[in-house]
């Protein structure tokens, strides 16, 4: 079933936005027989990126569960994917742009979730003197650090359209707004300095901006339901924010109800003139869950008590590639400490060949972007910390193992 109210305004080769929406920073390779839509070569570069692969063991809000069934990283991008697929279709979006922007939307989270934005964030401004969040990183991840192989055997960057780098580094599902529209201003995506600073350029890049706040809520009320995080008194609390929206009873309370409620509620209430929005009674129904999770999950004792560790774990890595640092040398000077690191010696060494001039990336055939200057120590920093953004959980703990044994 559709109402297909935004067909006129979805991006396809009719809408004034077209050829700004499908251009690249650069010519990318074609084949002659290849049946897909420009935004569907994104989702499948997106998919196929290490990036991507490496969401599975990265942190939504609980680390170091034993649980399989919480929900991590990536099961939370494709979340998104299936709500805004939801949304698009029935509104008569562009659903190969959606899937393509909420695939990647995440792919430069740090580990430990928010957490490890939070460190980093610290560390890029004392020793970068810039700016770290997530969406930005997700930008930088698809544009310089990840790359596929093409027809040749050559590494080259993602190289993705406008459109889904626009709407990958505009997805802060974080404000408070209601009746979100796109952008006119065909802006420089590198020039975003605040998160959530723009609107997306697309009413697609809109409608997985609010897919994400949906398919994170619910999902995080049911994942700490099943922990047993939460109090008789916060789950009363939890029922009477519920109750005049739904006539759930306490074990029906899941992702499904509320993701429910709020998809129907945004697919009745959105037109092109109102924007992409939830009825009063709805956003206040989101409003109030995001602060009960914020009041009773997101900062509960156990959560804060991992932060911590978290914290001492990324400290760790960026002091001990920090103190590597030798100049044009530093590569060399790094592998005489392989056999008391050799993981992280191995692993970060084969990153600065990637990113840096040098003979290996002529061997290994990269023709990615070069990021950094070893001989500028800001340059080296960064490299630090593109690195451990990059990490997933499990990986960076393994790493500080190595830090701490003898």
């Amino acid at each position: 079933m559709t109402n297909n109210l935004f067909k006129s305004e979805s991006i396809n080769p009719r809408n004034p936005k077209w050829d700004n929406c499908i251009s690249r920073q650069k010519d990318i390779y074609s084949r002659s027989d290849d049946i897909r839509s420009q935004f569907a070569r994104d989702y499948n570069r997106l998919l196929h990126c290490t990036a991507f692969r490496r969401l599975k063991h990265k942190t939504q809000v609980f680390s170091a569960t034993k649980n399989d069934h919480i929900c991590t990283r990536i099961e939370h991008v494709m979340h998104v994917n299936a709500v805004s697929y939801t949304i698009a279709k029935f509104l008569g979006l562009d659903t190969e742009l959606t899937n393509a922007i909420s695939i990647g939307h995440d792919i430069g989270h740090a580990p430990f979730g928010h957490a490890g934005e939070d460190f980093l964030k610290k560390l890029a401004l004392e020793h970068v003197q810039d700016k770290f969040w997530h969406e930005k990183n997700s930008l930088r991840f698809a544009d310089y650090c990840e790359t596929l192989e093409d027809t040749n055997g050559n590494y080259q960057n993602l190289n993705l359209t406008y459109a889904v780098r626009d709407g990958m580094v505009c997805h802060c599902g974080e404000v408070d707004q209601n009746g979100l529209r796109p952008r006119e201003d065909f802006i420089d995506l590198n020039s975003i300095s605040e998160p959530a600073q723009y609107s997306p350029y697309t009413w697609e890049g809109c409608v997985v901006k609010i897919a994400d706040k949906i398919a994170y809520l619910g999902r995080d009320i049911e994942d700490a339901l099943s922990l047993k995080i939460l109090e008789r008194e916060q789950i009363r609390v939890l029922l009477s924010i519920i109750r005049p929206y739904s006539s759930a009873k306490l074990r029906e309370i899941n992702n499904t109800i509320i993701m429910h409620e709020l998809i129907t509620d945004i697919c009745s209430h959105s037109n092109p003139s109102n924007g992409i929005c939830l009825s009063d009674k709805a956003n206040r129904l989101m409003d109030e869950l995001k602060k009960f999770n914020y009041s009773n999950i997101y900062y509960h004792k156990r959560i804060t008590a991992y932060r911590d560790y978290a914290e001492l774990v990324i400290n760790s890595i960026f002091t001990a590639l920090y103190d590597f640092y030798d100049k044009d040398k530093t590569i060399e000077s790094m592998k005489k400490s392989s056999d008391v690191y050799p993981a992280l010696v191995k692993f970060f060494s084969e990153w600065l060949a990637k990113f840096t001039e040098n003979d290996v990336r002529l061997k290994r055939r990269y023709r990615n972007n070069v990021l950094y200057d070893l001989k500028n120590k800001k340059s080296y920093n960064q490299a630090i910390i593109d690195f451990i953004s990059g990490m997933t959980d499990s990986f960076a703990i393994n790493i500080f193992n190595e830090l701490t044994s003898f």
